[in-house]
């Protein structure tokens, strides 16, 4: 046998026991294999938990949304009822202001009506006081059976002409001085119609009563002279 034989026939002697003491692997007893089951049993129950707390999560996301959505709806809706009670508002104010300088005008008028009432009540208890037997020269008192009324004494003379007019009377209305002279005229009555020759009439018998001269009205059983207001008929034919 050659050195290097030998010296491999050695090595492997001695190599031979080493190989042979060397562990077999083994697996996981079962105890190991009860833990690995409940610790993967444990993380699959908490990825349960953590899916089921995600779909929760999810779930009030979802409600979150809805009721954010119907909360705008609720906020338009306030804002456009906000809207309308704005120019409902501007409208009842506007009319209230309306109402309110109409009613401080009816206030006013009301006030001046008062005033004019005072004033009328007054002249009517003046009016009162005073003695009726007694009636001042040139008063201007109105017709009735205490007062003589004015005469006058040229009516025939003063009589208008008209011209194609019908048959009819006009009054005029005079005012007579206690002198008996005509201050005053205006037309009481006219013709019936419309026509520029009744209105020619008219005019004529207002201009010829202004030409009338008359024994003037009377009080006090004829000794007072005053003045009156007084109809005379112009007949036309």
């Amino acid at each position: 046998m050659s050195a290097s034989a030998s010296w491999t026939f050695a090595l492997l002697l001695v190599l031979a026991p080493i190989a042979g003491a060397a562990p077999k692997p083994t697996g996981p007893n079962a105890a190991q294999l009860k833990a690995q089951v409940k610790k993967l049993t444990a993380e699959r129950d908490e990825l349960k938990e953590r899916l089921g707390a995600t779909e929760n999560l999810q779930q009030e996301l979802t409600e979150t949304q809805k009721s954010r959505d119907l909360a705008r709806q609720e906020t338009r809706a306030c804002k456009t009822e906000m809207e309308q009670l704005k120019a409902s508002f501007n409208e009842n104010q506007t009319s209230g202001d309306s109402i309110l300088k109409d009613l401080q005008q009816a206030q006013a008028e009301a006030a001046a009506l008062l005033t004019d009432n005072e004033k009328l009540r007054r002249q009517l208890e003046t009016l009162g006081s005073r003695p009726k037997s007694g009636v001042d020269e040139a008063s201007l008192v109105a017709i009735s059976p205490e007062i003589q009324p004015a005469r006058p004494m040229n009516l025939n003379r003063v009589t208008p002409k008209a011209k194609k007019v019908d048959r009819g009377v006009v009054v005029v209305n005079i005012l007579v001085s206690e002198n008996g002279e005509v201050l005053a005229t205006r037309l009481l009555q006219g013709l019936p119609g419309k026509s520029e020759c009744i209105d020619k009439a008219n005019e004529a018998c207002v201009e010829a009563a202004k030409r009338l001269v008359f024994d003037p009205a009377r009080a006090d059983g004829g000794k007072t002279k005053v003045r009156v207001w007084q109809g005379v008929g112009f007949l036309l034919d």
